[in-house]
């Protein structure tokens, strides 16, 4: 058992209160975190949404090396 501290306790009522939601709930919340990244991003750079979103893509497809399993059969 741990040793009781604020910072256990706090992690337990988090943990309780994230089992207490439905997935559709924190499926939600994942898609705002995502799209509150786009716009301070867009902020940041000083470009559009759609531009950030892009450029967000682009820089996590960047350094990525292809499955073996998607390359070319012999």
């Amino acid at each position: 058992m741990r040793k009781p501290s604020v910072a256990n306790g706090l992690r337990d009522e988090l943990v309780l209160q994230d089992l207490r939601r439905t997935p559709e709930e924190r499926v939600a919340d994942a898609f705002a975190l995502g799209a509150r990244d786009v716009e301070a991003y867009a902020r940041a750079n000083g470009v559009g949404r759609l531009k950030a979103a892009q450029m967000i893509q682009a820089m996590r497809a960047m350094g990525r090396k292809p499955s073996r399993c998607a390359g070319p059969s012999r």
